[in-house]
């Protein structure tokens, strides 16, 4: 679906990775996710391209301790993202400070946004972009902040990493409402 007057413009994919990485291990599998169980994150940056008919830039940030992990950061080069690895006294959350500043600079571009995270750290700078651009969350419906509900009554659009993206290789152990049209009983038996 093309929106008049926003052919020429950017989508910015925001990927909090650490939040999606955490989610995933601790909620969903409760264990560390093997490489073969992570998002494919090529995926996320077509689905958008897609959904929105526009150009995007994907941005992913990282928190590094040490030294850069060149093969993820290479991975993520060639399927098109911008890496961003930060560091930080330990204290400081690098990513969520460093999303939070990009959120607010993007306020002064007409762009579009994709925050991929489930955290709330980001609801006063979604907040702003809401109702001037498109926006959306991706992440794990069951696993959203609440606080993004009202920003969807106002616009915010809501994206499932594995429902709407198919960013996942497996199908993951999730509960959730199934709308009867999509009910299969042999997924059950």
């Amino acid at each position: 679906m093309t929106t008049p007057g926003v052919a020429d413009r950017l989508t910015y994919l925001l990927i909090d990775g650490e939040n999606i990485d955490a989610t995933l291990g601790g909620s969903i599998l409760r264990r560390r996710p093997q490489p073969h169980e992570r998002p494919r994150w090529e995926r996320l940056l077509a689905f958008v391209q897609a959904t929105w008919d526009q150009p995007v830039k994907g941005l992913f940030f990282l928190a590094v301790g040490g030294d850069i992990p060149m093969p993820f950061v290479q991975a993520l080069t060639a399927i098109g993202f911008t890496p961003v690895p930060l560091s930080g006294a330990s204290d400081e959350k690098v990513v969520d400070i460093a999303i939070q500043r990009t959120l607010e600079a993007i306020a002064d571009r007409e762009a579009d946004v994709v925050l991929t995270s489930n955290d709330g750290d980001f609801l006063p700078q979604m907040e702003a972009l809401v109702g001037t651009r498109r926006t959306a969350v991706v992440g794990f419906n069951e696993f959203r902040n609440s606080g993004f509900t009202v920003l969807g009554e106002r616009g915010l659009q809501f994206f499932d990493m594995e429902y709407d993206v198919h960013a996942f290789n497996e199908r993951l152990p999730r509960l959730r409402v199934i709308p009867i049209e999509e009910f299969n009983p042999v997924d059950f038996l």
